[in-house]
């Protein structure tokens, strides 16, 4: 009998390519709450959780980086986001994906979630408005903690649930497109299928410790990691 898995798959640019819509989203948030859209634009944004975003945006614009200023600008970006997936035309699902949610589903002993710094609500505009949430039951976001590794815990714990067996007897995969999606897999002993589909490319991501390294999740090596990991 196989080890039951529980799958945890990141959302941009793993699942889907928004076209910028969170990005544009983000900023229009800021301009109408500080009067600053470019206060992401100093940072890398790739495997950052919602909130770790806003806070330090904040932090780099001299504003108060409390739970509720945070929450203040979260709630304008979730409201804007719903704007920009609805006018998106160059969102798009990635390649590979519909295969290897097929694969998943088939392995015996196994529950599909997402791991993910979009909040749950996040969550669900962008993988609605890409008609994929119905894949995804449980997760871990970023709603649940700042920090990826925390995230990725809390949805492995979710799976375990769903599976009615305890986490130690289980095995999570994580699937990402950037190197903190791998540290934060490595950070709670999970395996990581890692695609290059998102900001970083294959060097790079192959300088991290993955279990798997592909171009996107047509390569017959993700689908084998899926069925077998």
């Amino acid at each position: 009998m196989q080890h039951p898995m529980i799958y945890l798959f990141d959302i941009d640019g793993t699942l889907v390519s928004t076209g910028g819509a969170g990005t544009r989203a983000m900023g229009w948030a800021f301009e109408q709450v500080h009067g600053r859209r470019d206060a992401c634009d100093s940072f890398s944004l790739g495997g950052m959780t919602d909130r770790a975003i806003i806070r330090k945006a904040l932090r780099g614009i001299g504003a108060m980086d409390d739970e509720p200023a945070i929450d203040t600008v979260l709630a304008a970006y979730l409201h804007r986001l719903k704007v920009e997936m609805a006018a998106a035309p160059d969102a798009r699902v990635l390649a590979g994906v519909a295969r290897a949610l097929e694969v998943a589903a088939a392995r015996p002993y196994s529950a599909i979630g997402l791991g993910t710094g979009n909040t749950r609500h996040g969550a669900e505009i962008k993988l609605g408005a890409m008609g994929l949430m119905q894949h995804f039951e449980f997760g871990g976001f970023g709603c649940d903690h700042e920090d990826r590794g925390e995230v990725l815990a809390a949805g492995a714990r979710r799976g375990a649930q769903r599976l009615a067996r305890r986490l130690d007897d289980c095995k999570v995969l994580v699937i990402g497109d950037t190197p903190r999606d791998v540290y934060a897999a490595r950070a709670i002993g999970a395996q990581c299928l890692a695609v290059a589909t998102g900001p970083f490319d294959l060097d790079v991501l192959r300088a991290t410790d993955a279990d798997w390294v592909v171009a996107d999740l047509t390569d017959p090596v993700a689908l084998d990691a899926l069925r077998g990991a």
